[in-house]
């Protein structure tokens, strides 16, 4: 009997050497993980492996999902909402109907609700064409979209699955199902809402790196728990929380809570979805062994496999030709708002102009002029993001070459092994099931992850766009953030971590950029100058904040900033706390 706990230690590894050997040899790691368990398996001394759907679907999922969610660039997202919505909702629906109807047609026994559970199972696309995606400098717009759809259409999907699965069981009825779904959606909204903002506030308050990440690690089940009893997804409910509490992290958490949760997820993810591989892999030499038994060959897993990929990509290209063609109009209607929002600031400035001159006209029964101001700022700043929109809008225009990509980049993987492997252990026929969607995961990460590259380059894309922002973004910003910490330093508003307001002499001496002032003891000026700097951070943190609002920044820049400046807060702290305890 081989020790659990070496088993556990030797996946890890493997897991760990796979995502760095994969690469190298231009082979996605899912697919050399998937070889190393399927033989492993063959060994005559390695035992059946069989793990049970719900270890998946409560221990895997719903951290996994999670973890994607955090990481959602928040401004691409909403600014692309609407074609990433159709992409993982309507397109997940259609796909799975169409599938279903394909499967009732052509496997005897098999009921409309199954038909439909195991299109919900090939219907959603995996995260790992976002990666190679960047490793090829397609458009960060692209890219959005890819791991927009890759996260929401899991979530489709799996309600779906769900759906069709109690359908099974209970009969199906098609109000009964919509109803069900609907409710299971919204539900799911309610409480990973909820969820997510108990999170962000509760964990504001846990000052401990160690114990605030140990924390995150319970997020997603006590967003998935819940929603579940009570009837909901909690799959979407874990999503949902991890979106909001990725776009609350950068105001309510540490530098430390930061980075611990960035590192500690990323490690949580490699490890989770590696082991799906892993596991599907050792689970394969049953599966097959099952399949030659019952259906004297592999070759009937295999057709329906082919024929359901060409279905999926035929039914993708479909819909993303409707896509391009839309948000080619919308383009074109957003080119000619450009004057109107134009028109718009100018009269606010002329208002804002004559508000300044004579607030007490401006009175709304006896509102006083602050309140004005403050609706001011507000326009002021939803015009900005309405201008930037359109910038973006017309700086990163979809043509039929990004349709190519996202119809070929649209490759199955984790989720559709995963969510195989939760149907229950009575499912008529499900050797076959979870066969013929080990197939198409393989199918199409083989064929349309190793060729995506060859694809992007033959329609021209690659290198066109990048992983981060580019360099004069990044350095707009920084000269924003830097303006800002001179104003407040200007207009003396920057405080010591005790709350202390620091000397005159202090701030006109870093205002004339004075390192080396005379007469004065060399630890006290070093220790007055890291903690001015400190706090000058929080000037550039709060300006940060700002820009993020008005969308004038792309979220890789505002993250690649954010970044910056925690490691040198960090750094910071770090030598003011040796300085006093020498």
């Amino acid at each position: 009997m081989i020790d659990p706990l070496l088993v556990v230690i030797a996946g890890v590894v493997v897991v760990a050497l796979a995502t760095v050997i994969g690469p190298r040899f231009n082979v996605a790691g899912p697919l050399v993980l998937l070889a190393v368990g399927a033989g492993v398996s063959l060994l005559p001394f390695v035992p059946p492996v069989a793990v049970d759907p719900e270890i998946i679907l409560v221990g895997v999922l719903p951290p996994l999902l999670y973890s994607a969610a955090v990481q959602l660039p928040a401004i691409e997202f909403r600014r692309d909402f609407a074609p990433i919505a159709g992409l993982s909702v309507v397109l997940v629906v259609i796909s799975s109907v169409l599938l279903g109807l394909f499967f009732w047609a052509v496997i005897p026994g098999l009921g409309l609700a199954l038909s439909i559970a195991l299109g919900a199972i090939l219907s959603p696309t995996d995260a790992v064409a976002t990666s190679i995606a960047k490793r090829l400098g397609i458009s960060p717009r692209v890219v959005t979209m890819l791991e927009g759809e890759s996260l929401l259409n899991d979530a489709t999907a799996l309600v779906l699955l769900r759906t069709a699965v109690a359908a099974v069981a209970s009969g199906f009825a098609f109000g009964d199902a919509v109803a069900d779904f609907a409710w299971a959606v919204a539900l799911a909204l309610v409480l990973g809402a909820v969820v997510g903002w108990v999170n962000l506030r509760v964990r504001e308050r846990v000052a401990n790196p160690a114990a605030n990440t140990a924390l995150s690690f319970t997020i997603p089940f006590i967003a998935y728990l819940p929603t579940e009893h009570l009837g909901g997804s909690g799959l979407v409910a874990a999503v949902v929380a991890g979106i909001v509490t990725g776009q609350g992290a950068a105001r309510r958490f540490t530098p430390e809570q930061r980075i611990s949760d960035r590192l500690n997820w990323r490690t949580v993810e490699l490890v989770l979805e590696g082991g799906v591989f892993l596991v599907f892999g050792l689970e394969l030499k049953d599966i097959v062994g099952a399949n030659l038994r019952e259906h004297e060959g592999l070759w009937h897993g295999t057709w329906l496999a082919l024929s359901a990929l060409g279905i999926v990509l035929i039914v993708r290209a479909l819909w993303v030709s409707g896509l391009i063609w839309v948000q080619g109009l919308r383009g074109r209607r957003h080119v000619r708002s450009q004057d109107r929002i134009e028109g718009a600031q100018e009269r606010l400035d002329r208002f804002e102009e004559a508000f300044r001159e004579t607030p007490e006209q401006f009175g709304i029964r006896g509102a006083d002029p602050a309140r004005t101001e403050r609706r001011i700022g507000w326009m002021r700043t939803r015009i900005r993001r309405t201008m930037a929109d359109l910038d973006y809008y017309r700086d990163t225009p979809l043509g039929a070459q990004h349709g190519t990509v996202i119809v070929w980049a649209g490759m199955r993987g984790v989720v559709t092994l995963a969510a195989a492997q939760t149907l229950p252990q009575d499912t008529p026929q499900r050797p076959l099931l979870i066969f013929v969607a080990f197939l198409v995961a393989l199918f199409s990460l083989v064929l349309q992850g190793l060729t995506l590259g060859a694809v992007v380059r033959a329609v021209g894309l690659a290198g066109d766009g990048g992983e981060g922002p580019s360099r004069d973004e990044q350095r707009a910003l920084d000269a924003e953030m830097r303006e800002a910490a001179g104003a407040a330093l200007r207009a003396g508003t920057l405080r010591r971590r005790d709350g202390q307001p620091f000397s005159a002499e202090l701030l006109q001496r870093a205002g004339a950029r004075i390192v080396q002032p005379p007469d004065e003891d060399a630890s006290t000026r070093v220790h007055d100058f890291l903690e001015l700097r400190l706090a000058s951070i929080e000037a550039m943190r709060r300006r940060l904040h700002d820009a993020g609002r008005d969308g004038r920044y792309s979220t890789a820049a505002l993250r690649h900033a954010l970044a910056e400046l925690d490691a040198d807060q960090l750094s910071l702290e770090l030598r003011i706390d040796d300085g006093e305890e020498s």
